[in-house]
């Protein structure tokens, strides 16, 4: 008997390195787009990943095909709140190309246990959550799949994730 492996179990997951800068910065940008709190400054996302592409303040898990395209990343930062001299791991974003959202494979499901892995393995507590205001739920319960249940949950009066996307929309 053989076995044959579909299209997405060769899928895998690695640490971004400096030689995908481009693509990290297309992705970044892409997901700062559409969940655009607030508008996104190409200098300060450069800031925000070279340092992790270097392993020096977090790293960066890439999902997709060896050899190919990155088709998402979890952008991980590792630091202290504001009131402890604690470290933590903290998850910047986590977010799938629309292209590769609805294809087999969970990269969204994948990149959440890398998340939880590196955490285990760094011995350090995770703080990853949702902020959008699209398909919510349907994130929040990915997220109790793989973490257990919340800790909390996040308002924003004011404005609402996605208002960038929708200007850049309307401008092209």
């Amino acid at each position: 008997m053989s076995l044959t492996l579909s299209v997405y179990d060769d899928l895998k997951i690695r640490l971004g390195t400096t030689a995908d800068m481009d693509e990290i910065m297309q992705l970044a940008t892409s997901a700062a787009k559409e969940n655009g709190l607030l508008e996104a400054n190409p200098e300060l996302l450069v800031r925000a990943v070279w340092p992790k592409l270097n392993l020096q303040t977090g790293l960066i898990g890439c999902i997709g095909k060896p050899s190919g395209k990155i088709e998402g990343m979890v952008v991980l930062q590792i630091g202290k709140l504001f009131y402890s001299n604690e470290t933590c791991l903290e998850e910047l974003v986590l977010y799938v190309h629309p292209d590769y959202r609805n294809a087999k494979g969970g990269r969204a499901h994948k990149l959440v246990e890398f998340s939880k892995s590196s955490a285990e393995k760094l011995g350090l507590p995770l703080l990853i959550g949702v902020l959008s205001s699209a398909k919510t739920e349907q994130k929040c319960k990915l997220y109790e799949r793989v973490l257990g249940p919340a800790s909390g949950k996040y308002w924003i009066h004011g404005r609402k994730t996605g208002s960038f996307q929708e200007t850049a929309i309307g401008e092209t």
